[in-house]
């Protein structure tokens, strides 16, 4: 199946979370729900993701969402990773893989050189009616969480990346400096001219001598 994309109505689920109590998309109208789909429990990059939601459950509750994480692992599996690291969320299983198919996240995916078939990392916000707000595709978990709390909040949008810079203007450039006025070179003082006469006179009394 194809990724829902923004604006799509979101499919629906009834599924075992870690408690074994059935969690259902339609229990939730009215509400923001963040759905996010991670490989596996207790591996490094799915844990760190998942202690960033709980970090910022209470933020993302106050915002007016609720938490769903959804991973083929089993109930057991959930309940186990869920305990140990103390998140307040749920943590659907889904084994066979419907919910992935779904949401278009079960697919080929690459490691180390093999190829398999696996759930891709992503989230999905849905809106209190049902439809798709934004779409994470292939998740990085690094920042993940804050720029879904920064998007419930209003302070980020879907096409935010995409949208045009403002030029940047180049900075004036500073007058150029005048140059200071050159230094007036000072006069030559020419010294006094021997008077002609005198000398020719000393000259005749040297002859004589």
């Amino acid at each position: 199946m194809p990724m829902p994309q923004s604006g799509d109505k979101a499919p629906g689920f009834s599924l075992p979370d870690q408690s074994g109590a059935t969690v259902s998309l339609s229990q939730f109208k009215g509400r923001h729900v963040v759905l996010y789909f991670y490989p596996k429990d207790a591996t490094p990059g799915c844990t760190t993701e998942a202690c960033d939601f709980r970090d910022e459950h209470s933020a993302l509750v106050k915002a007016g969402a609720v938490v769903l994480g959804v991973s083929p692992d089993s109930v057991a599996s959930h309940q186990k990773f869920a305990t140990k690291q103390g998140l307040p969320f749920s943590l659907l299983a889904d084994p066979d893989h419907a919910l992935a198919d779904a949401y278009g996240v079960w697919g080929e995916k690459s490691l180390y050189g093999r190829k398999f078939m696996g759930l891709i990392r992503a989230t999905f916000l849905i809106g209190p009616d049902a439809k798709v707000v934004r779409v994470w595709p292939k998740v990085k978990v690094a920042g993940h969480v804050a720029e879904v709390l920064a998007t419930l909040q209003g302070g980020a949008s879907s096409d935010a990346a995409s949208a045009p810079k403002a030029p940047v203007k180049a900075p004036a450039k500073a007058p150029a400096a005048k140059k200071a006025p050159a230094e007036a070179k000072p006069a030559t003082v020419k010294k006094p001219a021997a008077k002609k006469a005198s000398a020719a006179k000393t000259a005749r009394k040297g002859a004589r001598a």
